[in-house]
């Protein structure tokens, strides 16, 4: 080889992305995923036996969708063919089908890998299901959504789906330490700076060797005395966003996180809830939406004051921006968590709406109609009712509210926690009058 092609090979190498010059070539080369490629687990054998199945990958970014899908084929010597559901279309589909027939042809397998295949609609998830049946194509899709909400029933029940997990702070810093040995021998580093990329990457390999190559450039990779330190992991942080996918899994997993942690009174938990949803660049805005639906949902009655506070704190939030409207929203989070708790009102206004559409249009009983006019007098409208003001303590002993119709029902069960336990004295004292005043009516 000449010189000059030398040359040229070099700068090919340089150009290819550490995360290219990085994917693993077998099994045993995967991070993170022990629990689907340990010895003896379905996925390895299935591999390994050269008998693979359609499957599904359903994961975080970065953690080795794509080469899983990459090494099924080389393991079973099958034609390697991807579509990206974010790029390709029915036409694309087509062709691969197509190229999948040729090779069965000549009797060789194909993988078909699809990314993002929760991007894909209906009819063309359905389009692959005939030759996932006739067996020319192993179908892998890769997806980062639960598949359940986002992948057709009828593809999702030919398909067997495998979780892949967020790769531990452990095995990536010593991921990244084999990488930098490995790639970049003639750099130190240190055990610190291993463990502080690991942490910026938040379980994204992808995004661990990008942080390493971004590393190597900041410190002028070339120079003999190159060292990675604490001073060049401050820089890398300041570049570096924790995974956040508005509208997706993460999203709403994260938010159910910080509710529960409220529900269940845990201040601390949910404050961390709350910091982590604003690090990954959540609105605050949203969470101080979800904080009124807290109030009412969790904490009801038993203390009114949080439905008011969590109010304040969107208003602050409208009002002033951050971080004064992140601080208030923080004050309402934990005053929330600590507060009394009841559903009684979620649970009674369920129980309502229920009752409501099974009753469907059940006439307003005479007596609590208005009779501002003769005819309505006459007509009946408002004939014995009891003005509860005139009555001894404002309350009209036995008293029918419900439509005629509609048997009465109680909705409404107050705990016995916070300002509800007042109310729940009050209405157990109500209703024992009403029952008094119902029996004297039957006596």
């Amino acid at each position: 080889m000449s010189v000059e092609s030398d040359l040229f090979a070099t700068a090919s190498e340089n150009l290819e992305p550490l995360a290219a010059r990085m994917r693993p070539q077998s099994l045993d080369e995967v991070v993170g995923q022990s629990h689907l490629l340990g010895a003896g687990q379905p996925l390895r054998r299935a591999i390994e036996s050269n008998t693979p199945h359609s499957f599904i990958l359903w994961g975080p970014p970065g953690v080795g969708k794509t080469t899983l899908a990459r090494l099924v084929s080389v393991y079973s010597d099958a034609l390697f063919l991807q579509l990206s559901a974010v790029f390709s279309g029915v036409k694309d589909i087509r062709s691969a089908i197509d190229q999948a027939r040729e090779a069965a042809a000549r009797g060789r397998r194909t993988v078909l890998f699809v990314d993002e295949v929760h991007r894909f609609n209906k009819s063309q998830q359905d389009a692959f299901l005939p030759h996932i049946e006739d067996g020319t194509i192993c179908f892998i899709g890769a997806t980062t959504e639960n598949p359940s909400f986002e992948v057709n029933t009828a593809l999702l029940s030919r398909l067997r789906v495998y979780r892949l997990k967020s790769v531990s702070a452990t095995v990536m810093s010593g991921l990244v330490s084999r990488t930098i040995e490995r790639c970049y021998p003639q750099i130190a580093i240190s055990e610190a700076f291993c463990e502080g990329v690991a942490s910026l990457s938040d379980g994204d390999v992808r995004q661990a060797l990008n942080l390493i190559e971004l590393a190597i450039n900041l410190a002028d990779g070339n120079a003999a005395e190159t060292a990675l330190d604490e001073a060049l992991l401050a820089e890398l942080r300041s570049t570096g966003t924790r995974r956040f996918d508005k509208g997706g899994d993460v999203f709403y997993e994260q938010i159910s996180a910080l509710h529960k942690s409220v529900r269940g009174s845990d201040p601390d938990a949910s404050l961390y809830w709350y910091a982590r949803m604003l690090d990954g660049g959540c609105d605050p805005l949203y969470i101080a939406r979800r904080c009124i639906r807290m109030a009412s949902e969790d904490i009801g009655l038993a203390d009114p004051r949080a439905l008011q506070l969590a109010l304040d704190a969107t208003a602050v939030q409208e009002r002033l921006g951050s971080p004064e409207g992140e601080l208030a929203i923080a004050e309402a989070v934990v005053y929330l968590a600590c507060a009394a708790k009841s559903n009684a009102v979620y649970t009674a206004f369920n129980a309502a709406t229920a009752l409501a559409k099974e009753s469907g249009s059940a006439e307003v009983p005479m007596t609590l109609r208005n009779a501002p006019t003769a005819l309505l007098k006459d007509e009946g409208y408002g004939e014995g009712y009891r003005y509860a003001h005139d009555e001894p303590g404002a309350f009209a002993p036995g008293a029918q509210y419900f439509p005629d119709d509609v048997a009465p029902v109680q909705l409404y069960e107050p705990t016995d926690r916070g300002l509800e336990g007042a109310i729940k004295e009050k209405l157990d004292r109500l209703r024992a009058m009403n029952r008094q005043a119902q029996q004297g009516k039957g006596a």
